[in-house]
Parts: C-alpha cells; structure tokens; sequence
C-alpha cells in the first residue's frame, strides 16, 4: 500500500547518520552506512537478521555496549552532532536528547517495562525526569497519552502492572512512553513482531497517525517488508553491515536494483499463491476431532467453593485426510496450544472425542532452539527418536550403523550437509536449526505431522525456503500435516484447507482457495485485509478492516458469540446466541449469525 508523504515546505532533516561504521572487537558489523530521515517522514530498515539494522538503530540511540566501537562517520540529529568516531562517546549530551527529543521503542515490551512497577508509574517517570510539571498535571497528562494511543480505559491501564495486560496494550503503554514529550525522532525497532496480524494492523495505523499528526521523523527497523510497504515512504535495504539499495517505498518495491532486494521481495509471504484445491491421496481420515472441548480449572478459587471450568477449547470438529495439510489460523488465546496439545494426548482435562489413526504423529515447534537440547550434536538429536522408536517396536529396532545412515539420509533431504553431523544447535543459524527440527519430526516416518508455528521466528527468505521444502517433503513423502499459525498468507499457501479459530471456537472452515476467494466470517474477512497484496493497485484500491479493541481474555469470553465486542455487524442476537458452525456452501462450514438473515 502506498504511504502518502507529507509534503511540507518548512521539513526539515532531523537525522544525519554519515558514513557510520560499528565494530565489535574490532569486527565490523556496520559498514559506511548513510541515512537521512526528515520531519514528517517514515524511513524503514529492512533486512534480515544479522543485516545490522538494530546495531545501527542502537549507535543512533546511544544504546550501545561498552564493547562496541564506532570506528568511522558521525551521527547528527536536529543539527547537533551526537556521536562521532574520532571523539569519546558522551553520555551526558545523549541523555539530554533521550526521552525528550528521541525515543525507541523496542520489540518486546514486556522485557522493557518493569515487572514490579505500574504501567502509568513508568510513563509518568519520563515526564517527571525530563519536565518540572506537578504531580497532578504529569498525572493528567499520562492518562491523556494513554487515550491518544488507543487505550481507552487509561486511569485502569495506569494503575496495572504489565502482566495484566495484553500484548496489544502493553506496546500500546511503549508508544505512550515514547511520544509524550512530543520528540523530534522515534526509533520503531521491530515494534509488532511480537503481536496478533489484527493489533499489529491498529499499531501501524496508530504509528502512521502519530508520524502524520506530531510531523515528527520515523526510524522503522523491520524485517517484514510487507510491514515496510505499508508504513515507510523510504525503505533502506541492508546486509551484512551494508546498505545495498535505499529509495521511495514504491521505486523499491516496483524496480529493485539489486539482486539481493528482489529476493527479499519475491520471498514475502503474500507473493505465495493459496493451493486451489484439497489433495486426498485416498479418503482415509488420519484425524478426527469431534465435539472437543479443552478447560482448565480455576485454581483461584476458595477451597470451600466448587473449582470452576475455564474453556481454552470449545466444541471444535475437523477432520484431517490423509495426504492433505490443514491450516488452522488464530490469534494468541484462540487455542491452537491447547488444540494440538489435545491431539498428541498432552491434555488432561478435555471432552469430546480426538482419534489420531496413526502411530506416535510428530510435533514441528516453534523455537528450535529450546526445542533441540543444547548439549547434543546433530547427529545424535536425529538418531535418539529412531533408538526411542525401536525400545517402543521392537521389531523395527535398527542398529546404530542403520540409525547413523538415516540420519546422514534425513539432512541431505533438508537440504543440509553431512558436515553438520557433528556440529551442536548453537552453531546453526535460525533456518538450520528449523530444518533439523523437521528432520527429527520426519525421521521415524510418522505419517501425520503436527508443524505449530514453524517458520514464525524466521526471516522471510528462510520461511519461503522452510515452506516450500515443507511442501516438497510431503508429496516425498505422503505426508500429512495440520498447520497452524497466525500468518494466513503462509498458512494459505501451504494448506489445502483452512480453519479460522476465535477464542477457542471454530468460526470457519473451507478450502483454501474458497475461503481467500469468498471468506464469509467479518473475522476471517478482517484477518484476509491483514494480508499485504502484491499488486500495488489492488492494493491501494482494497479497504483494510481494522478492529476495535483488543483481544477478550480466553479465561472470561463474551457470552453469545465471542466476536460480537469486535465485530463491526454484531446484532443484539450475536451478544446472546450462540452461532452453530453449519456447512453453508459444500465445504464451507461458518459460525454467524449474520448469514441466518
């Protein structure tokens, strides 16, 4: 989508970063770099991890370690030189910027903010260090702010600990952190990696409005180039240290010149084609969920008082045929977890009905790195589940000879070389240590795979290449997989159906063609708007839908159906009925009441 720029006579530059170069033990890890941002201007960093997009975000900042060293080029902000190689770094002419005419705000904020103090409490200290206003009118002018970014309820928010509140909300107290004094620069370092598409969509709308409104100069650092079309009038395209192509958004996305750009933008998810159709290799089921329901019981309760059931999962039915993959999409606190920890036996409390017709079906996770134990070499992480398999079968019991041929066999069909054999988790990048992740999922010929959130943590080039190999190993193979993610434009491209889940219910379900085509739930219509198009046209001429609010807690749902306080056709009906999930067209099974008019 094209980002209008402000066109203003009296814009003025506010960052100069000139021939910057940073080094880590003497390590170059940015190398020349140059940026000029101006008031009233979005400026994205993309590029992939490593790309020294956050290294420079950091010197900028004056959040660098001890150990790093700025060994060429000066820093320059509203005309003063902050930072230059030939000169100490200056700690009390940073913090006279910090706060009050810069600010960050970081990707995770629930590593930013204080566990230990109130949301309202860490704001107002900004006010107070960098103003002399009163007690009472720092007050005033917080929940002022909290309004400003969306957070209606501000004097409850400001009396709230970070943990009570949603990850929407709590990037929504950072960005009220970070624009109360009203700065000339504020630094977005991968400022919605961490949210839902729906509350990172109302981020990016709140970012825009901000930059528009204040006139300030915006630094957003992404690796989600989607993200960067969407926000930036001009994308810096870096790696390895290096600025390789920096323009208009538009002349970036429409005529990259370097190779390297094209293949970050032919990567991006969106640019995937959803399957047309559902691939039945024969109609035998491998899955059956019927009538599932998940809960947990609520431990807060007084001992005298009869425990109460909270419902993570609700009444959910599918089913899973053999050679398909099917794609279940949601955000946090939909019960996807839940879901799958149900399928695999996991779950102790649940009702209704799970039949798995396969033996011992395998888990992808999300996070490699916690996944894989540290302190085992590659080979032996693919060679134990076959040792498990055979204690379990004795049988098929293989020998250690065999067990070693299988998995020099296995990481030639992941794409890696005999060589990492021997080499620990730590010493693979992201996208290698996803790709043995899916070989010890593969290695003992499971049949029904369970891939939850596998290519999330990656950089766009590593999940093009992850899915794709996904795709290529189950006709290989005869897989079949149940997908789940919260990235439809991934989720789409892999599955042959899809099913949208909403705080634990099953809100619709098609193939996934079908539901990209005609989606008829306002939820899924509101998840498809998330997804950026390709097509510069289309998408200036698509209407995004954003939603109101953030997510209901999955532990105290809306009665009726649980999408009415978000839903922009929600009836008096919709706040006490139930919706029943019915098939409206042939394989196309929706919960709403609004298709019963």
């Amino acid at each position: 989508m094209k980002v209008e720029q402000q066109k203003d006579s009296k814009q003025k530059k506010i960052v100069q970063i000139e021939d910057l170069s940073v080094s880590f033990d003497g390590m170059e890890v940015v190398k020349h770099v140059n940026i000029e941002v101006n008031s009233g201007e979005i400026v994205g960093i993309v590029g992939e991890s490593g790309s020294g997009k956050s290294i420079t975000s950091l010197t900028l900042m004056g959040l660098l370690s001890k150990q790093a060293q700025v060994t060429s080029g000066k820093i320059i902000v509203d005309g003063e030189v902050l930072r230059e190689a030939d000169r100490p770094f200056d700690e009390r002419l940073y913090r006279r910027f910090q706060g009050s005419r810069m600010s960050m705000i970081f990707q995770e904020p629930m590593t930013s903010l204080n566990p230990t103090k109130k949301a309202g409490v860490q704001v107002d200290e900004i006010v107070r260090l960098h103003t002399d206003l009163e007690k009472e009118k720092r007050y005033e002018k917080v929940l002022e702010t909290f309004q400003a970014v969306g957070l209606k309820d501000a004097k409850k928010v400001y009396d709230s600990y970070p943990h009570q509140l949603s990850g929407g909300m709590r990037q929504r107290v950072m960005i009220a952190m970070a624009v109360i004094l009203h700065p000339d620069l504020i630094i977005a370092d991968e400022p919605t990696t961490a949210l839902d598409v729906t509350i990172q969509t109302q981020i990016v709308e709140l970012l825009k409005d901000i930059n528009k409104s204040e006139q300030n100069a915006m630094l957003f650092i992404t690796h989600d180039l989607n993200l960067a079309r969407r926000i930036c009038h001009k994308v810096v395209v870096m790696k390895d240290g290096v600025v390789v192509e920096a323009d208009e958004t538009e002349k970036i996305f429409m005529h990259p010149k370097e190779a390297y750009t094209r293949n970050l933008i032919e990567a991006v998810p969106s640019r995937l084609k959803p399957r047309v159709s559902v691939k039945k290799e024969s109609n035998t089921t491998v899955l059956t969920v019927k009538d599932l329901s998940v809960y947990y019981e609520d431990r807060s309760n007084s001992i005298f008082k009869k425990k109460e059931k909270q419902y993570a999962v609700e009444h959910v039915s599918f089913d899973v045929y053999e050679g398909e993959s099917l794609g279940l999409v949601g955000e946090s606190g939909c019960g996807k977890t839940s879901l799958s920890k149900a399928i695999l036996g996991m779950q102790e409390h649940m009702s209704g009905e799970v039949s798995c017709h396969v033996s011992r079906p395998q888990m992808i996770f999300q996070d490699p790195y916690s996944s894989l134990n540290p302190s085992k070499t590659i080979g032996w992480l693919l060679m134990e589940p076959l040792r498990a398999a055979g204690i379990l079968d004795k049988k098929c019991a293989m020998s250690k000879a065999d067990r070693k041929a299988a998995a020099y066999d296995m990481l030639a069909r992941v794409g890696m070389d005999e060589k990492y054999f021997h080499r620990l988790p730590s010493e693979l990048s992201g996208g290698q240590r996803q790709r043995i992740s899916i070989a010890q999922a593969l290695i003992t010929n499971p049949g029904f795979i369970i891939a939850d959130e596998p290519v999330s943590a990656l950089d766009v080039s590593i999940q093009s290449q992850v899915v794709n190999m996904l795709e290529d190993m189950q006709e290989e193979m005869g897989l079949t997989y149940l997908f789940i993610a919260h990235d439809l434009s991934v989720v789409r491209h892999i599955s042959h159906r899809i099913g949208v889940m909403y705080l634990g219910t099953m809100v619709e379900l098609a193939e996934s063609y079908e539901l990209n085509r005609h989606p008829l739930h306002p939820y899924t219509q509101t998840l498809l708007s998330a997804v950026p198009v390709p097509d510069p046209e289309v998408s200036r001429s698509r209407q995004r839908i954003v939603l109101e609010g953030d997510i209901p807690s999955p532990m105290n749902p809306p009665s009726g159906c649980r999408f009415h306080t978000r839903c922009p056709y929600a009836m008096d009906k919709c706040k006490e009925c139930v919706p029943k999930f019915k098939e409206y067209e042939k394989g196309h099974w929706v919960a709403c009441h609004l298709l019963e008019q």
